[in-house]
C-alpha cells in the first residue's frame, strides 16, 4: 500500500466517524425536541388544573368562614339569652318605651 492510499483510507475514516457524531447528535436532539414538544401542552393542562385548585380552595375557605360564623351565631341564640332578645328585637322590629334603636345599613 502506498502512502497516499493510506492517507485516503484514514481521511475516508475520519470522515465516517465524523459523520456517525454528526447524525448521532442530531437524532439526540430531535429525540429532546420531540420530548419537549409533547410536554409543553401537559404543562399548560398542569397549569390550568393548578389555577382551578386554587380556585375551589379559595372558594371552600369562604364556606368554612361562613359555616363558621353560622355555628358561632347558633351557639349564641342557644346558649345567650340576651343575644337571642337582640336578635330577636332587631328582625321583629320591636323596641321598649323610651329606646332609642339606631340602624346601620351594610
Amino acid at each position: 500500500m502506498t502512502v497516499e492510499k493510506l492517507r485516503r483510507m484514514e481521511a475516508r475514516t475520519r470522515f465516517f466517524v465524523f459523520s456517525r457524531r454528526l447524525v448521532l447528535m442530531a437524532f439526540g436532539l430531535a429525540a429532546g425536541m420531540v420530548v419537549v414538544a409533547m410536554a409543553v401542552p401537559q404543562k399548560r393542562v398542569l397549569d390550568d388544573l393548578e389555577e382551578a385548585l386554587e380556585e375551589a380552595r379559595q372558594r371552600e375557605q369562604a364556606v368554612l368562614e361562613k359555616k363558621q360564623d353560622y355555628e358561632t351565631e347558633l351557639r349564641a341564640l342557644r346558649e345567650d339569652p340576651e343575644f337571642l332578645e337582640i336578635h330577636a328585637r332587631d328582625r321583629l322590629d320591636y323596641h321598649r318605651e323610651g329606646e332609642r334603636i339606631l340602624k346601620f345599613s351594610e
